[in-house]
């Protein structure tokens, strides 16, 4: 049996007429998507497949947006009989991770991201916070750097990507601030994404509380398969540290890279992208070029996927 681990997109994934080939195709997913619609009171199914992708964007559709074509992909999976030996998700995507994990239910984690979507939203006057990448300089050079930002300006470490592709987060102003001291420093270049908040930075701490009544009234339930949390980077399946990492997650940086290292010593045969695009794909592979990852988000993705899961068998 091959050793696969799930690993599911987070925002920034979605595009107009994501998913709809498995829809097309597959009537339990026509009714996943219509237990999605009543979940969320609206059509997510008709934003998903039509758009426009301004509304698509927004944080409040794109999140449940993401986990639903992320959820209706493991479907089929799950009906191969092809169990992960474990799940990892990016920013949004560890919900989907713990949807898939069965420490959440689909039902409950619509709702659940779509109100994350708009607490983060507004969390931080819009326009005011941003994120950027920077290319080329490890973590302690970058933190160097941002410690001399203003201090009447936030901006932290928000995603530690791969070996030279770290996200910061904060204040506009902070975040301009800092592009000048990184590239002074050596960074290769600072490049501004195309994001409505300071997601992951400090800035976030306010979403905390009214967040944390909604989560308490979700049932969460320990993992099946361990889920590797992006705040500590480690494995966890027990469910009361799960909600607290949960809440963490919404103001701390995600450890990406270092969650794939210690995946890594699990003897895993291949990283398989769940759902919506190839980017977290192409971050493994510049983690470890030799290790194998497939991206399902299509039929034809997933018959490859499937030929190569089933050729020894």
């Amino acid at each position: 049996m091959k050793r696969i681990v799930c690993m599911f997109p987070g925002q920034g994934s979605q595009v107009v007429g994501m998913g709809k080939d498995f829809y097309d195709q597959h009537d339990e997913i026509k009714q996943l998507y219509k237990l999605a619609n009543e979940s969320l009171n609206k059509d997510i199914t008709d934003i998903m497949f039509n758009g426009p992708a301004e509304i698509l964007t927004e944080t409040e559709n794109a999140q449940p947006a993401l986990l639903l074509s992320s959820i209706a992909a493991f479907s089929l999976l799950a009906k191969e009989n092809i169990q992960p030996i474990a799940t990892i998700g990016h920013s949004l995507g560890e919900y989907s991770a713990l949807v898939a994990a069965q420490s959440l239910s689909i039902e409950e984690a619509l709702p659940l991201v779509a109100t994350r979507g708009r607490l983060m939203e507004q969390a931080f006057p819009k326009g005011k916070g941003t994120m950027a990448a920077v290319l080329g300089l490890d973590e302690n050079t970058i933190q160097r750097e941002l410690d001399k930002v203003d201090e009447t300006e936030i901006v932290d470490i928000a995603n530690l990507n791969c070996p030279g592709q770290i996200v910061i987060s904060g204040s506009r102003a902070g975040v301009d601030q800092a592009e000048i001291l990184l590239k002074e420093a050596g960074a290769r270049r600072v490049l501004p994404l195309n994001v409505s908040g300071p997601f992951h930075s400090r800035l976030m701490q306010p979403a905390n509380d009214e967040f944390q009544v909604s989560l308490n009234q979700v049932n969460v339930r320990n993992a099946e398969v361990p889920v590797y949390a992006n705040v500590t980077a480690e494995a966890v399946t027990d469910k009361s540290e799960i909600k607290q990492l949960l809440i963490r997650q919404l103001y701390s940086p995600v450890r990406f890279e270092q969650s794939i290292r210690n995946l890594l010593k699990e003897n895993v045969d291949a990283f398989v992208e769940v759902g919506t695009g190839k980017v977290l794909s192409g971050l493994v592979r510049k983690i470890d070029r030799k290790i194998k990852t497939f991206a399902i988000e299509d039929t034809a993705s997933f018959s490859q996927f499937l030929s190569w899961y089933k050729e020894d068998e």
